[in-house]
């Protein structure tokens, strides 16, 4: 069942709900009722098959992540073999069953208005 937000609501990313921090990753995680707004900071060399799959202990990032990068660059290859690259301003949509990595040697800060829930977790 969706929880609907029916109240003007105001939450600082600085003070998350939630932080992981997967290797070479920094994870802060706002829920504001059934929704999370996830900002990431991904370090260079970092690579979800490396960083991420030891914990999600599946083959690919089976997450659904509408995103906005503010910084940085990130390569993102789905299962078939398509690529795309994701730089500053860059808005996207990344379906389940994907791989990707930093490019180049700049933190990579993207906003999740999506996956926020599931990643990096269990």
């Amino acid at each position: 069942m969706t929880t609907q937000v029916h109240s003007l609501v105001v939450k600082p990313m600085g003070n998350p709900d939630e932080t992981r921090t997967p290797p070479k990753a920094h994870v802060e995680v706002c829920k504001i009722g059934d929704h999370t707004v996830m900002r990431a900071t991904f370090e260079p060399g970092w690579k979800w098959s490396e960083c991420i799959k030891p914990v999600a202990k599946t083959d690919h990032c089976m997450v659904e992540h509408f995103v906005y990068t503010i910084s940085g660059r990130m390569v993102v290859v789905m299962e078939d073999g398509t690529k795309k690259e994701f730089g500053p301003g860059d808005a996207g949509h990344i379906p389940p069953g994907h791989d990707a990595w930093i490019v180049g040697t700049e933190k990579c800060v993207m906003i999740d208005f999506s996956g926020g829930g599931n990643y990096a977790k269990k």
